[in-house]
């Protein structure tokens, strides 16, 4: 038995070396022996790129979120032909609120994220920039980094909403009334890595977005029908 193991470890050793230095296979032998050492590396670039694709993908598709939820809900009241402003209901605004969980439902949004529209506009009466009203939805737990509903309105000034150089103003009070309203969309997603934190750790993406009301609307009343306020 023993002189039967050994003959095999030779005759085994005997054709690696020959593997190794191409005899019998040619250029074959040579090209697996590469292969071989070059697979794991191509894995690797293979399974990165796949993550930083997705990764980007992702990223992409929170900012395009962010941009649609803005816009629907700048165009609220858009159908209303009666004479009077029209005012937002709560109906509309979860309307909006839906679509963007529909629109991220792939990369699963509701449980990973949060959307938070705040209405940007102007008091009459001291003619200071406040988050009128503001309504969210989603699981994860994020709050505006501008404040809640009704901040700036007394106590501390809120000087308009957005990123330092990117600030956005609620529009100004022309002959004792308001001009209009900002819509400001917050996104915030969780991104989980598709392969564990092998090549990127989980990180949090952030996107803003902010348009302008379209038409004439009543900013007097806040949303109801039984929606509460974003907490």
């Amino acid at each position: 038995m023993t002189a039967r193991l050994t003959r095999k470890w030779r005759v085994a050793a005997h054709r690696l070396r020959k593997l190794r230095a191409g005899e019998g296979t040619g250029a074959a032998g040579v090209a697996i022996m590469e292969f071989a050492l070059v697979l794991p590396v191509l894995i690797t670039l293979g399974f990165y790129g796949t993550e930083i694709a997705y990764m980007s993908t992702i990223n992409m598709q929170i900012s395009q979120m962010a941009t649609s939820a803005a816009d629907n809900a700048s165009r609220l009241g858009q159908t209303d032909n009666s004479a009077v402003s029209p005012t937002v209901t709560a109906a509309q605004v979860d309307s909006v609120m839906t679509g963007a969980l529909l629109q991220g439902a792939a990369f699963n949004f509701s449980s990973r994220g949060r959307i938070i529209i705040s209405s940007l506009e102007r008091d009459v009466s001291t003619n200071r920039e406040y988050i009128h009203w503001q309504r969210c939805r989603g699981s994860l737990a994020r709050n505006s980094y501008y404040g809640a509903q009704n901040y700036g309105l007394s106590g501390a000034t809120l000087n308009g909403m957005g990123a330092t150089n990117h600030v956005i103003h609620a529009p100004p009070i022309v002959s004792g009334a308001p001009t209009g309203a900002v819509m400001f969309v917050e996104v915030f997603y969780s991104y989980q890595p598709l392969f564990g934190n092998v090549f990127v750790r989980p990180t949090e993406f952030h996107r803003e977005a902010a348009l302008l009301v379209r038409d004439d609307r009543n900013t007097g009343t806040i949303p109801g029908n039984g929606q509460s306020a974003c907490t």
